[in-house]
């Protein structure tokens, strides 16, 4: 037989190109990837982009933010709810730094971003020219990748290779930096070739079946299995891989902050969330299975509490696309390196058939404790105050689960996070690794765009809402249905948690003093509410919901009112307090 290396080859056709800018190769390589909508904020040293942009609006959305960190957690909102990768544009120098805290959030929180930044004209490199900042290496901490452009014909292939970083393997932030002259530019253009591989560059392990064998073998032996799992069930786009798995294993499950919603939160395997203020049985029996099963989870330091009393009882299987997470903190017994997409089958046709009704009945005691200290009088207090989980409460019942919710950062957070009830995978959106106030008012706006056709409830508190507040005039501007929920305590509600249980009451500048939320909403032409009565709660939530647009509704709830369970800061997950 004829080798096929001996064969005559056909000889490669004339390729057609064309002499374009490099703005419009910018352009051409969004659409080419599928991108309809950009957030992003213009100046100079991004103005040749926003120019060719000018001819674009037909094909590209874009979004203009108030501030360019409000750009990129929009970005964050839409990869979030879409599974897509989103996109942000900012100018040099000022422009580009302000991207840095969600770059770091994407980072941490496997968020698929690509940050397109002008820069001034590369013989001015170097020179402290007019907005001028060395953003490579600023944001290299920050980013999966980056690199600067500073040559017109170069931009196809950067572009093609920052998608394929951004959304392969374990997602992440991805930032290109283009000077202005490769903007203006002319080249010849030979059309735009996607991206597939990058020497050197592995994002999906080799699954290795004997490790995936092995840890079969420790699941059909154990007697007292546990399940917990992260957004790495999300990113893999694993939820059904996921349910068939425990729903033949039959074991009970618990999910990180950035798992939630993975799996219906009413599901019967589901006992709740892990870590700090997660449910009271998932972190008191993490300390007593016998075989700990981790999926597309980090075993960050909230999750695990004290490393040197965490699950010592427990043989670990720990399955994650990154194998740098695997050992990083917590040991594995067998190690199965892969997307759970591809691995969780592999697993589930080597495990038999269990249930373990005496075992999850340990947590379903545990969680009829939590009820009757944390969880009843937190939903149905018996005070005159509001509390932010009869809120969430009352949300749930009117929303049937189906929202999308998007947190800020602090106690409404966790009180959300707790409480909120979902049907649907991507409906969780929260700053989890980085924990950035000012997170949720813009990722709501990215998150709408990202899925248009659900209620999007953006749940924040008073700190956390005026850090970003003046995305209202985005939200005013192009119209953006999204609800705007603030639980007011008129405290840096976490902070002054801390300080109470753990600095003796000393409440040091936490104390905050916010404008009249209704009347700022109204300025910007965007309808709203305040209320701090129970009688209202109902009525006005409901509103909220229905009202054609935009609406802000200000919840005055207990100042002093803390969130527990809790983990105390030093102690292990088995310490956990109910009060």
């Amino acid at each position: 037989m004829q080798s096929t290396l001996s064969q005559p080859q056909k000889a490669a056709l004339p390729t057609k190109t064309e002499t374009i800018s490099g703005s419009k190769a910018v352009l051409e390589a969004l659409i080419a990837e599928g991108v309809k909508t950009i957030f992003g904020y213009p100046g100079g040293a991004i103005m040749p982009i926003y120019d060719a942009l000018y001819d674009y609006s037909e094909k590209l959305e874009h979004i203009l933010v108030r501030h360019e960190q409000g750009g990129i957690h929009a970005a964050q909102g839409f990869a979030r709810t879409s599974g897509n990768v989103g996109v942000v544009f900012a100018t040099s120098g000022p422009g580009a730094t302000n991207l840095v805290t969600g770059l770091a959030d994407a980072m941490i929180d496997s968020t698929p971003v690509v940050a397109i930044t002008g820069q001034v004209f590369a013989h001015l490199l170097g020179t402290d020219a007019f907005q001028e900042t060395d953003v490579i290496n600023i944001t290299t901490p920050v980013t999966k990748w980056n690199y600067q452009v500073t040559d017109a014909a170069e931009i196809p292939a950067v572009m093609a290779k920052a998608f394929y970083i951004a959304r392969s393997g374990r997602p992440g932030p991805v930032l290109i930096d283009i000077t202005k002259n490769a903007q203006l530019q002319l080249f010849e253009y030979e059309g735009y070739k996607k991206c597939d591989h990058v020497r050197s560059y592995r994002p999906k392990p080799i699954v290795r079946k004997e490790y995936i064998e092995q840890a079969a073998a420790l699941i059909n032996e154990a007697k007292q299995p546990f399940v917990i799992f992260g957004q790495g069930v999300i990113l893999g786009k694993a939820e059904k891989e996921f349910i068939q798995f425990i729903e033949k294993a039959g074991i009970p499950s618990a999910w990180t902050i950035m798992g939630m919603s993975a799996i219906p939160t009413d599901h019967p395997l589901a006992v709740g969330m892990l870590g700090m203020h997660g449910n009271y049985g998932p972190n008191v029996l993490t300390n007593e299975c016998d075989l700990l099963i981790a999926i597309g989870m980090r075993f960050d330091d909230r999750v695990t509490g004290r490393l040197d009393k965490y699950a010592k009882q427990a043989k670990v299987i720990h399955l994650d696309i990154d194998p740098a997470e695997i050992d990083k903190n917590v040991k594995a017994t067998v190690p199965v390196w892969g997307d759970c997409k591809d691995t969780l089958p592999i697993l589930t046709s080597l495990i038999e058939p269990k249930v373990y009704p005496q075992w999850l009945q340990r947590f379903r005691d545990y969680e009829k404790q939590e009820q009757e200290q944390c969880i009843q009088p937190e939903l149905h207090p018996t005070t005159e105050v509001l509390s932010m989980g009869e809120v969430i409460n009352i949300l749930n019942e009117l929303t049937g689960g189906d929202a999308i919710i998007v947190t800020d950062v602090g106690q409404h957070q966790m009180v959300a996070c707790r409480y909120a009830n979902f049907n649907q995978t991507k409906s969780n959106v929260t700053s989890g690794g980085l924990g950035t106030m000012g997170f949720a008012l813009p990722a709501a706006i990215g998150a709408k765009y990202g899925d248009p056709k659900r209620t999007v409830v953006a749940v924040i508190g008073d700190g956390g809402f005026q850090m970003t507040l003046q995305e209202l005039g985005t939200i005013m501007q192009f119209n953006v249905n999204v609800k705007i929920l603030i639980l007011n305590n008129e405290f840096l509600g976490m902070v002054r948690q801390w300080q109470q249980l753990f600095h003796d009451r000393r409440y040091s500048f936490v104390n905050i003093t916010s404008p009249d939320f209704v009347q700022v909403a109204k300025g910007y032409r965007i309808e709203g509410n305040s209320i701090r009565e129970r009688k209202d709660l109902r009525d006005v939530l409901s509103t909220m919901l229905n009202h054609d647009g935009a609406y802000l509704l200000e919840v005055m709830v207990g100042k002093e009112n803390n969130v527990f369970p809790m983990v105390p800061q030093g102690c292990s997950v088995a310490e956990i307090r109910l009060k």
